[in-house]
């Protein structure tokens, strides 16, 4: 299983320096958008990590889809405060691992 990052240049560099080398780096939000619909059907692809930024402008079907989504897992990490890693752990486990 790969990782695929999405996202822009400056987002992806610290990936490419750990060794991810899936990069994508959509134009705008139409991209983004294009690009993950795409990573969802790559059966390689096990986790796919966008800003958070990014992925709360995708719209709500989209979202959903990646929210739902079990392989590849959707990350999105950022500075903005986000509970969709929290909602995936305690979907995952069944436990609120921040309590």
């Amino acid at each position: 299983m790969e990782i695929a990052v999405v996202g822009t240049p400056e987002f992806t560099l610290g990936f490419q320096l750990a060794g991810v080398t899936r990069l994508h780096h959509p134009e705008n939000l139409e991209g983004t958008a294009k690009v993950l619909r795409e990573l969802l059907e790559q059966s390689e692809i096990g986790i796919v990590v966008i800003d958070s930024a990014e992925l709360t402008q995708m719209s709500d079907r989209l979202r959903q889809q990646l929210s739902d989504s079990i392989t590849p897992t959707v990350l999105g990490i950022g500075t903005e405060e986000d509970n969709t890693l929290r909602e995936s752990i305690k979907s995952a486990l069944g436990v609120d691992l921040w309590k």
